[in-house]
Parts: C-alpha cells; sequence; structure tokens
C-alpha cells in the first residue's frame, strides 16, 4: 500500500495507525485530516540517525513548517531534538506558542516585511534566512536600532534545476527566491555582509526544489555551495561554518513512484560533501537539512463522505464528495497526483475509472481524474492517501467552508489536535 501505517481488517474497512477510518468518520465527521504520529516520529528519527551516522561533524533536521503547521507539531519537534524552518510571522507565532525555542528556528521568506524582521529579532531566531539585499540592509539598520547582532544565511540560488514542477522548483537561476550564484551576485553581497555591523554571516542556505526523487541534483548542488564557501574564504579570508541545503525529498504519491529513502540520500550528499570539502581544504561545515513533506505526507489521509454519483453515458462518471479545493488545492494547482481508496470498502475490486470531484462552485475543483474505484453510492467513505502535506497547510475557506479537523492516531487510539471550525468561526474578523 502507498502508505505503510494502513492496513485493511477484517471487516474490508482501511484502518491507520490502529485505528478503523470508519469508525473515525462517524466520530468526528468528515471531511477529516488524519495523521499516524508514529509515521512522523519515526521519519524525524530516521532523518537524525541517518545525519549522524554519515556526517562526521554534526548537523540538524529542521521540519519545514509550511508542509503542516499547528502547534502540536512544535511539541513533537521539540520532543525529537528537532529544529523548524519558518516562513512568516504566523508560523513564528505558532511555533513560540507550543513551547517550541526560538533559538532553534530558521526563518525564511522572499519577501518579508519590517514587521515580519521585527517579529524575528524581539523573539531571537536562530538564524534568520536573508534572501536579498534589501532585507539585508532593513535587517542590518533594524538590528541595529534594537542594539542587537542578527544572525543570518544568505539564500542563494545554485543553478540546480531539479526536474519536478515549474512551481516546486527554485533552484534554477529564474526564481523568485534567492540571491543568483551565475550572474556574479553572491560574493558582492557577500563583500556587503561582511562590512555590516549588525548582522553576522554564519552559513549559506539553498533549496532546489520539491519531490525530487533523484540525487544527482543534491549532489551537484553540495558541490556547488561548496566552492562557494571556498571562493567566500579566498576572496575575504573568511570560513563559513554552516551549510543549510533544504529540502525537498520526494514521496510515494502512487506505487509506482521510487523516492530515495533518508538513508540513501544521507549516503549519498554526505560522501559527496566530504570528498568536495577535502579536496577544497575546508572545514566540513555543521550541516542543516530541512524535510517537510517527506516527514509528515506518508502519514496523513483525508476522509471523505459521497455525496452524489454522476454517470454521463460513454463520458465520465463523477463521484461527488463533501470536501475539495478549499481543503485540497493541490490538484487544482499542480495536478497533483494521489492514491484513492474507498474506504468502507478497501478491499472490493474496483471496477472503472471515475472522477472524484470536491463540493466548491469550480468546474475545476477536482480530487483526482481517471482513477480506478469499486461502484460508490451515496454514503460511501473515500481516503485519500499523502495528505499529510500541504492540506491542512494550504486549506481555504472558499465558499465559506469550514476547515476540516486534524485527527491524530497513534497505536489504535486518536485524538484531535486541532479542532473543526465553525460556521461562527468564519465570522470571527467580521465587523
Amino acid at each position: 500500500m502507498v502508505l505503510d501505517c494502513t492496513t485493511i481488517n477484517a471487516a474490508g474497512h482501511l484502518c491507520i495507525g490502529g485505528c478503523d477510518t470508519t469508525e473515525l468518520a462517524a466520530a468526528y465527521g468528515t471531511p477529516l485530516y488524519v495523521m499516524d504520529e508514529s509515521t512522523i516520529r519515526t521519519a524525524l528519527r530516521q532523518y537524525k540517525a541517518s545525519l549522524n551516522e554519515n556526517y562526521p561533524n554534526g548537523g540538524a533536521v529542521a521540519f519545514a513548517s509550511k508542509a503542516c503547521c499547528f502547534k502540536e507539531m512544535y511539541r513533537i519537534l521539540q520532543q525529537e531534538g528537532c529544529r523548524a524552518d519558518v516562513v512568516s510571522a504566523g508560523e513564528i507565532h505558532t511555533a513560540l506558542q507550543a513551547g517550541f525555542p526560538a533559538e532553534h528556528l530558521y526563518f525564511h521568506g522572499n519577501a518579508k516585511t519590517d514587521r515580519d524582521l521585527q517579529t524575528a529579532l524581539e523573539a531571537g531566531i536562530g538564524r534568520i534566512v536573508v534572501d536579498n539585499e534589501s532585507e539585508l540592509y532593513r535587517l542590518d539598520e533594524m538590528a541595529g536600532r534594537a542594539g542587537k547582532c542578527a544572525e543570518i544565511y544568505l539564500r542563494i540560488t545554485p543553478g540546480v534545476d531539479a526536474h519536478t514542477h515549474q512551481f516546486i522548483r527554485t533552484g534554477q537561476i529564474d526564481s523568485k527566491f534567492g540571491i543568483t550564484l551565475e550572474n556574479g551576485d553572491v560574493l558582492r553581497v557577500i563583500g556587503d555582509v561582511l562590512k555590516l555591523e549588525h548582522v553576522a554571516l554564519k552559513g549559506l542556505h539553498c533549496h532546489i526544489g520539491s519531490q525530487i526523487f533523484e540525487a544527482d541534483p543534491f549532489v551537484y548542488t553540495v558541490q556547488i555551495m561548496l566552492q562557494l564557501m571556498a571562493d567566500v574564504r579566498d576572496r575575504f579570508g573568511v570560513t563559513l561554518t554552516e551549510l543549510d541545503l533544504g529540502g525537498g525529498f520526494g514521496i510515494r504519491y502512487k506505487e509506482s513512484d521510487t523516492p530515495l529513502n533518508c538513508g540513501d540520500y544521507m549516503r549519498t550528499v554526505s560522501s559527496a560533501a566530504l570528498e568536495c570539502a577535502e579536496k577544497l581544504r575546508l572545514p566540513f561545515p555543521f550541516l542543516v537539512i530541512e524535510p517537510g513533506r517527506s516527514v509528515v505526507a506518508p502519514a496523513g489521509l483525508t476522509l471523505y463522505t459521497v455525496e452524489h454519483v454522476k454517470k454521463i453515458p460513454d463520458v465520465r462518471t463523477y463521484v461527488n464528495v463533501d470536501g475539495g479545493m478549499a481543503d485540497n488545492p493541490r490538484y487544482i494547482l499542480y495536478q497533483a497526483p494521489y492514491t484513492l481508496m474507498l474506504a468502507n470498502r478497501a478491499d472490493a475490486a474496483a471496477e472503472g475509472p471515475v472522477t472524484v470531484a470536491g463540493c466548491c462552485c469550480e468546474s475545476g475543483d477536482l480530487i483526482q481524474e481517471n482513477v480506478w474505484l469499486p461502484a460508490c453510492e451515496r454514503g460511501d467513505l473515500i481516503a485519500v492517501l499523502a495528505t499529510g502535506a500541504y492540506n491542512y497547510a494550504m486549506a481555504s475557506h472558499y465558499n465559506r467552508l469550514p476547515n476540516p479537523p486534524v485527527v491524530f492516531v497513534n497505536n489504535g487510539q486518536a485524538r484531535v489536535v486541532v479542532r473543526r471550525e465553525s460556521y461562527d468561526d468564519l465570522l470571527r474578523n467580521d465587523v
């Protein structure tokens, strides 16, 4: 099965984390996000162990908050000895409210406002990942007024095309993110950084994209970044000691997907990093990786109730469900692939292709097209697998739909970690 945390019980029901999905739907309603806590913790531990086993100079696993952000995630990260990257003042606030230490946060963003930077300075964020020159000089000025010195990384666009969807590629030269390496901007900017009084350049950051299945793009990237660190040493006499390689590790949405496991990734990248650093006579930098999707996507699924089946002979069969683009916008954004199952008859044979359509008032509001399922009828329960990343995080209130709850399951026990929104919640900020 696509998700290791799922099984089918004797009644033919899909189970996750030892919990029957039909019972979860009855108890909490649909749409419903369900996540297996054990899968999340196991992934974090595997990344940490792999980093420690393969890289001799130490490093940190910093979970990419944008994949799945609510307070319980930060509690788990802290318990597992991990750090986190954040991309907004809202994510910072969520982490701090959960008791997560500010010094273990890495603050990203290509268009940080003065308020964002002020929030980061006041909180004492561990590393501010500076994306551009405007941000750099504003941060230096603001830190000076506050009597502080901000410890920073520079985000570099290394020119590596990771061959993913154009909307989730970030390392190539044509990107809204970072300071471009290929046109010579980086060394000029670093020279300017080193003259500033209220920022301290601790290292470099890059991120080449998402849902990457091959090791080669990561190998090329680490070689490029270490060469840049050598160039900084040779030109300015400064040895940078930290390197953040971002994330982007792919996961299995379909049975045909073949992602790398974290052990293979770390062995390959660590070997390349060590060889390159020795060749360049560089000390091994403290290495930071930022997995997000690969930690939480395989832990989650979303449950929907079938409300209507529309058959158009010789054209298409629509299976209309009680959720859609408001709780999962990824298909309408970039035709994200998913594996679907009929959760209440998970052992039934598929009968033909259908299009699972959402309830929003948009023709493009689809969950998946041409997916093979058993014959569906009103009241059936559909599970969309591997939705632990970017589904809750990207949910909207389009059509004034309340956000679904998030339920964690673990060894047969279920608990709510994010409550279902009420209609009154939708009105909370109306005047």
